[in-house]
């Protein structure tokens, strides 16, 4: 196939290592743990600040590997506020109880999805932040979860039902 277009094997499979290598690279990107010299893998640590409650900054540590095509499940996240949190920032928050998706990052090129999805705990006046895969992994599906508390803020005591 790629002989009868004039496309190499070699340069082909160059190009695709490339593209995987690029798409490790973000904005986001705040810390890059090695984890040895004989692996390809790396603990990458990114930061987000929550588009809607922006006094909410969280930090996701996920495994990266440069050379597969997916990449594994394990993550972890930790969430505080770092700024004001304001009443009228959780009058926009989805008050389900599924919450919604506030980051997704794709983990490989086979549907496997990393999400962060915030979630309002209104009895105890704290927001959740879940990390999980989309994907099972060894029969289970991996998540982290992180809260912050809205005590002490602007918001707290607002009518959050």
């Amino acid at each position: 196939m790629f002989a009868e277009q004039g496309i190499s094997v070699k340069r082909y499979l160059v190009v695709i290592a490339s593209l995987l290598l690029m798409s490790g690279c973000s904005d986001d990107e705040v810390g890059d743990v090695s984890l040895g010299l004989l692996t390809t893998k790396d603990i990458k640590i990114s930061v987000l600040v929550d588009p809607i409650v922006t006094g909410v900054t969280c930090h996701i540590a996920s495994i990266e590997a440069d050379l597969d095509f997916a990449d594994p499940s394990d993550g972890s996240i930790a969430c505080r506020q770092t700024g004001a949190i304001s009443p009228d920032m959780i009058k926009q928050v989805d008050k389900s109880k599924s919450g919604e998706v506030v980051f997704k990052k794709s983990k490989s090129i086979l549907f496997k999805s990393l999400k962060i999805r915030r979630i309002l705990d209104a009895q105890s006046q704290t927001l959740m932040y879940v990390s999980y895969s989309t994907k099972e992994t060894s029969g289970s599906y991996k998540h982290s979860l992180s809260t912050v508390p809205l005590w002490g803020t602007q918001a707290y005591g607002y009518n959050t039902q």
